[in-house]
C-alpha cells in the first residue's frame, strides 16, 4: 500500500516524533506496526528515524504505555539522530523559544500553523499491485463485552515505581531439549493490588546493570493466568517464559530477562510494573466465540482465556460460545503445555496443532491448519459474535491474516467489508513480536 510522505516540517522546524525511554516496555508493538520502517531498536531502546517517519500515526493507538506518543519541536537541521536517541534514559526537555531562536528559527516560524498530518494511504502507484498489509486489520479497541482493564498502576511515571512479587512456582513446560527451555512461572503479589485480565501483560525489571553500567529496562510478558489468579482466589499471575539463547538470526545471545526468570527459585523476589494492555481482551457475553492462533510462548494469553472459560464452565456460569485453538511449534517437544492440552474435553475446545520441524514430515504451519478447517472458520468469520486472537512471532502474522482473507473470499464473504468490521468492532487482535 502506498504511503504519503508529508511530514510535520515547515519553515525550518520539525515536530519530531520520539519514544519516551523511561516508560517504554520494549514490547516491539511500534516497530511491528510501523508501515514505513521508521522505528528501530538496539538492546536497550526503541527510537524513531526522523528521515523515515511520515506521521501516519499507525503506531500510536496500539502502544500499551503511551511512550510512543511524544513530540519535540526542533530545528529541521538539528533533528535528534538515532545515536542520540539510543543514548537517552529520559526524553530531553522541549526547547524554549529562546533556544530555538539561538538555533536560527525565526519567531514567526513558531507561530505558523502546523501542516496537516500525513494521510495513511495514498493508494498504490499505477500498475503496482498493493502488498497485503495484515496490520491494517488489527483492532485497537477490545470487544464490546470485555471487562474493564486496569493499566499502568506501577511504573516509572506512576505513584509507585514497581511492586514486589514473590516466586511461588517455576516449572518447565516443554520436554527436555538443548535448544528449547520454556518455564511456567507463578508470581504472588500478597496484599498489593495487581488486577489483571486475560490478554494483558506485565513488565519484569531484571536486577543489575547493562554493559554500559545503566539499570536494565523492564521486559514485557503476557500473563498466562485468568483474572482470578493462577490459583483461583489468589493474588497471583503466571507467565510463560522461553529461555533466549540466540537471536532471530541464530546468533548466540543470552537474553537478560528470560534467563533471569527461568533461573528463579521459589521464594525469590521480583520487581514488576504494569499491568499493560487495554485491547487484546476476551469477550464475556455468553454467545461469544474465540479463535486463538499462536506459536510458542504466544500461547500465554490463549492459556489465560481458555482457563477462564474452563472455570466458568465448571461452575455452570457460561454456556455456548466456541473455543478454537491453532497452536504451532517446531516439534511437539517444543510446544508449551502439550500434555495439559491433551486433557481438555473435546466438546470444550477444538485444538489444531501444526509442527514445522517434525522429522520425516512436511513442514506445517498454523495457517496450513487454518486452511484445512476453512469451512468452520468461514462460519465463525460470518458470525458477529466471533473474535480472533493472533499471538507469536511477527513472521506468522501475514500468513495468518492472509489465510483468513482467503477463507472468507472462498466462502463468498466480502473481505473488504469483513476485515474493516473485525477491526472496527474489536474482533481481530494481532500481538506479534
Amino acid at each position: 500500500m502506498g504511503m504519503t510522505t508529508t511530514t510535520l516540517i515547515d519553515n525550518g522546524i520539525l515536530k519530531q516524533h520520539l519514544i519516551d525511554p523511561e516508560i517504554c516496555i520494549r514490547c516491539n508493538t511500534c516497530e511491528a506496526t510501523c508501515p514505513v520502517g521508521a522505528v528501530t531498536h538496539d538492546s536497550r531502546s526503541y527510537v524513531v528515524d526522523a528521515d523515515k517517519c511520515n506521521y501516519c500515526m499507525a503506531c500510536i493507538p496500539p502502544c500499551p504505555t503511551g511512550s510512543i506518543d511524544n513530540w519535540r519541536t526542533v530545528p529541521r537541521v538539528r533533528a535528534y539522530t538515532l545515536d542520540e536517541q539510543l543514548s537517552w534514559d529520559t526524553l530531553p526537555a522541549e526547547l524554549t523559544a529562546d533556544e530555538l531562536a539561538a538555533a536560527g528559527v525565526a519567531a514567526d516560524a513558531l507561530a505558523a500553523p502546523e501542516p496537516a498530518v500525513a494521510s495513511a494511504a495514498a493508494g498504490p502507484a499505477p500498475g503496482v499491485e498493493p502488498a497485503f498489509d495484515s496490520a491494517q486489520y488489527n483492532a485497537t479497541l477490545p470487544p464490546w463485552s470485555a471487562a474493564h482493564p486496569y493499566t499502568n498502576l506501577y511504573g516509572a511515571k506512576a505513584a509507585q515505581k514497581s511492586v514486589t512479587a514473590t516466586v511461588v512456582g517455576n516449572v518447565r513446560v516443554t520436554e527436555v531439549g538443548r535448544e528449547y527451555d520454556t518455564h511456567h512461572i507463578v508470581l504472588d503479589f500478597g496484599a498489593m493490588p495487581f488486577p489483571v485480565l486475560e490478554g494483558q501483560s506485565i513488565g519484569i525489571v531484571p536486577p543489575g546493570v547493562d554493559a554500559g553500567g545503566r539499570p536494565h529496562h523492564a521486559r514485557q510478558y503476557s500473563v498466562a493466568s485468568p483474572r482470578n489468579g493462577e490459583r483461583p482466589g489468589y493474588n497471583n499471575v503466571s507467565l510463560t517464559i522461553k529461555r533466549v539463547l540466540e537471536d532471530h538470526q541464530g546468533r548466540p545471545v543470552r537474553g537478560v530477562a528470560s534467563n533471569y526468570l527461568c533461573d528463579l527459585q521459589v521464594g525469590d523476589k521480583v520487581q514488576v510494573i504494569g499491568p499493560f494492555g487495554a485491547s487484546f481482551l476476551m469477550p464475556n457475553h455468553p454467545k461469544s466465540h474465540i479463535v486463538m492462533i499462536c506459536t510458542g510462548t504466544g500461547s500465554a494469553p490463549m492459556r489465560a482465556m481458555t482457563e477462564w472459560r474452563r472455570r466458568l464452565r465448571q461452575t455452570g456460569k457460561f454456556e455456548g460460545g466456541k473455543l478454537m485453538l491453532f497452536f504451532g511449534a517446531r516439534t511437539k517437544e517444543e510446544l508449551p503445555y502439550f500434555g495439559p492440552l491433551q486433557g481438555l474435553p473435546k466438546d470444550f475446545i477444538d485444538i489444531n496443532f501444526a509442527f514445522s520441524r517434525t522429522p520425516g514430515a512436511p513442514k506445517r504451519y498454523v495457517q496450513d491448519a487454518m486452511r484445512e478447517r476453512a469451512a468452520d472458520l468461514a462460519a465463525l468469520l460470518a458470525d458477529p459474535n466471533a473474535c480472533f486472537y493472533v499471538c507469536g512471532l511477527k513472521a506468522m502474522e501475514e500468513g495468518v491474516v492472509l489465510a483468513l482473507h482467503d477463507i472468507a473470499q472462498q466462502a463468498g464473504l466480502d473481505w473488504d467489508a469483513l476485515g474493516a468490521a473485525l477491526r472496527r468492532e474489536g474482533r481481530l487482535h494481532l500481538e506479534t513480536y
